[in-house]
């Protein structure tokens, strides 16, 4: 049985809420990007077209009609790559992962998760935003000091 990060637990859930919704999107292939500071935004990303750019060979895939995953393990540390169908698929797995803790590389229609440190490592290939998740205290799950 797949054991996934706190953070990536309600990912079944959210998968049938998504494929029950109909979630649809404004403009296909790119998120909107108003209102958002950092980095310019990227073009939205297939899975393997992130893992590449992260030097990832992909392991233990999912794939579902709102979106895809992916685990990574490389120099850079543990992560995993979630690809979207669409910006609402995307905002709604956001909503119900943060609650979980976690930290978050955000870009358009895709997320990487991992620790603070490998996300801003990665964040010099993909771009994108680092966000983070509720604190808990007990998780210990990639919130590094400092």
């Amino acid at each position: 049985m797949l054991h996934l990060p706190r953070c990536l637990r309600p990912l079944p859930v959210l998968c049938a809420a998504l494929l029950l919704g109909g979630c649809s999107s404004n403009a296909p292939g790119r998120a909107a990007s108003a209102g958002q500071d950092g980095p310019p935004a990227v073009m939205a990303a297939g899975l393997e077209d992130l893992a590449a750019k992260t030097g990832c060979r992909l392991q233990s895939q999912t794939k579902a009609a709102e979106l895809r995953q992916g685990a990574c393990q490389t120099n850079r540390g543990r992560y995993t790559l979630v690809t979207f169908a669409t910006d609402t698929g995307q905002a709604a797995w956001l909503k119900e992962a943060k609650p979980w803790g976690g930290t978050y590389l955000v870009g358009p229609r895709w997320v990487a998760v991992g620790t603070e440190q490998t996300l801003r490592s990665l964040r010099a290939d993909l771009g994108g935003r680092i966000e983070s998740g509720s604190d808990h205290g007990g998780g210990g799950h990639g919130h590094t000091p400092g």
